[in-house]
């Protein structure tokens, strides 16, 4: 490999940070859309910072809410800081998304083009090392037969190509639905809330985190999405992130009580 094949500089961040890797819980959080930063090799990418700075840059309030989440479950917390503009990391290989040439209205110039080379550069040198890092530490936590309930912590915009969303709060999940259906339920019953069943987004073939992290290794898991103006201020943060921990301890007891059936 040379210098020129390296993407990240030595003085840029690495590529995830693992937070309270002593957590005592089964709660396991990752954020995988949590930073705006853009390696320097690339610039801006042709993207202004205004827009760099929209939800087609990060989820807005999913770092601050996953972190808050984190505290009050005593969760371990993997997440990375570059933008899903560098390379996405809720996208498998072979999405078109991975790199995206577009994001909503938004024309991303340094991502049009890319030869194999390029996109592989990014992937092995951000979505990679944060994916080999969770799946390490799950590892660990199997070996030491430690039970895992896998939560990825997201944000959605509250208006997608015009159209306002309704929902406060969205809850996704695919085959499984040890957890998702008792986090459905508890959000459900909270006063006031609209609750998002597999919307706006749905988990599919798109995702990475939850079928690869979650399914494949037949852990208890659930996607949350919080709308990104319910997390715009501290005070949002907080009143998510407890809503949120009370809500997963009773799908946890739920599912216990249930025998963890599918």
């Amino acid at each position: 490999m040379t210098l020129d094949d390296i993407l990240l500089e030595p003085d840029e961040p690495a590529p995830v940070t693992v937070e309270r890797a002593t957590a005592a819980s089964p709660w396991f959080l990752t954020c995988d859309h949590g930073g705006t930063r853009i390696p320097r090799r690339l610039g801006d990418l042709g993207v202004s910072a205004a827009d760099r700075l929209r939800h087609v840059g990060w989820d807005i309030g999913a770092l601050d809410l996953a972190r808050a989440l984190a505290e009050r479950l005593d969760a371990v917390l993997v997440h990375q800081p570059y933008s899903r503009l560098v390379v996405d990391c809720n996208r498998p290989w072979a999405s078109a998304q991975l790199v995206p040439e577009r994001s909503e209205n938004v024309v991303v110039p340094g991502n049009r083009d890319l030869d194999e080379a390029a996109r592989r550069a990014r992937y092995e040198a951000i979505h990679r090392p944060y994916h080999d890092t969770i799946a390490r530490l799950l590892d660990q936590r199997r070996a030491a037969a430690r039970a895992t309930l896998f939560v990825a912590v997201h944000t959605f915009t509250p208006v997608y190509h015009g159209e306002s969303r309704p929902w406060h709060v969205a809850v996704l999940y695919g085959a499984d639905t040890r957890l998702a259906h008792g986090l459905l339920g508890a959000l459900t019953a909270e006063a006031g809330l609209v609750v998002g069943d597999n919307q706006p987004y749905r988990i599919d073939e798109e995702d990475y985190g939850i079928p690869v992290h979650g399914l494949e290794r037949g852990l208890d898991n659930v996607l949350v999405e919080v709308r990104q103006d319910q997390v715009a201020d501290v005070a949002g943060v907080a009143n998510w992130a407890d809503r949120l921990a009370r809500c997963l301890e009773f799908a946890w007891r739920l599912r216990e009580s249930a025998g963890g059936q599918k």
